[in-house]
């Protein structure tokens, strides 16, 4: 095994043809480079550098660890930038609803991770009650969510306006039992949903059941079922369905951003860049 160190005197000597400028290269002392070349020398067995001429020159011998020894030394520094590179300064782990990471976050994602390239950003997005949980149990650091009403633990909230949406070409209302485009169970959504047409005495069937905002709407323009649904993702295919529909009136709810202390300048630069998205479209 070359000692990289040892190798590095030795191709400074070598390319100054000097100890003592080969010393100031490597900010250290000339009996420290002579040394190190005689432990080089005595691992080896055999002698490197001519020391009789005017100027220090490698032997044959010296030639040929040269080549070696430079190829040694890049592919060291070479490994050393690649792990160095791959150091973190940490892991953030944000959770968002689904519907929010498709439409609007993304472009801010990109930037954030191209800012910071050390921080490990993990980010999840589900459902809101389900998301909700997992930061409450820790597994999150920032977390947007949809939520009924504010909480006092909140950083900041934005209305999140809901209506009643069907297909312009082919409409479920009017079909009994109304069937129904949901999300899966546990959905903000759907718990609004059903309780609201429960209420109001519907009878209704789920028609289309699907955890993707894209797979949902395309399945209420399809003529699967009415949904509730925010009013910034009503399609071209889609129809709002007003008071006169007979349906009930429903809630907004609320999309609250969430943050633990003490997170890092990356963590804090997060929060201040969702507030600013959130607070430039409010909901």
């Amino acid at each position: 095994m070359f000692d990289p160190v040892l190798l590095r005197s030795f191709v400074a000597v070598a390319d100054c043809g000097n100890f003592t400028r080969a010393a100031e290269r490597l900010h250290l002392t000339q009996s420290t480079v002579s040394q190190q070349i005689r432990r080089l020398e005595e691992g080896v067995g055999c002698v490197l550098l001519d020391r009789d001429q005017r100027r220090v020159v490698a032997t044959a011998e010296g030639e040929r660890l040269l080549a070696y020894a430079r190829r040694i030394l890049a592919l060291h520094e070479e490994a050393t930038d690649v792990m160095a590179n791959q150091q973190s300064d940490g892991v953030l782990r944000l959770g968002v609803p689904e519907d929010f990471a498709a439409e609007r976050l993304m472009p801010l994602l990109s930037a954030f991770v191209v800012a910071y390239p050390r921080v490990r950003l993990e980010v999840t997005s589900g459902l809101g009650p389900e998301l909700l949980r997992q930061y409450r149990g820790g597994e999150f650091d920032v977390l947007l969510v949809k939520q009924m009403g504010d909480s006092d633990d909140c950083l900041a909230s934005w209305p999140e306006p809901l209506c009643w949406v069907d297909s312009r070409s082919t409409p479920s209302l009017g079909r009994d039992p109304l069937p129904l485009v949901a999300f899966p169970v546990g959905g903000l959504y759907r718990n609004e949903m059903l309780h609201h047409l429960e209420v109001g005495g519907w009878r209704w069937r789920i028609g289309y059941s699907s955890a993707s905002l894209a797979s949902v709407c395309s399945a209420v323009a399809a003529g699967l079922g009415i949904s509730l649904l925010p009013v910034r993702v009503v399609q071209a295919g889609h129809v709002m369905l007003g008071p006169d529909s007979g349906l009930p009136a429903v809630q907004g709810v609320r999309l609250a951003l969430y943050g633990r202390t003490g997170l890092g300048a990356a963590g804090q630069t997060l929060q201040r860049q969702l507030l600013a998205l959130c607070g430039r479209n409010p909901r």
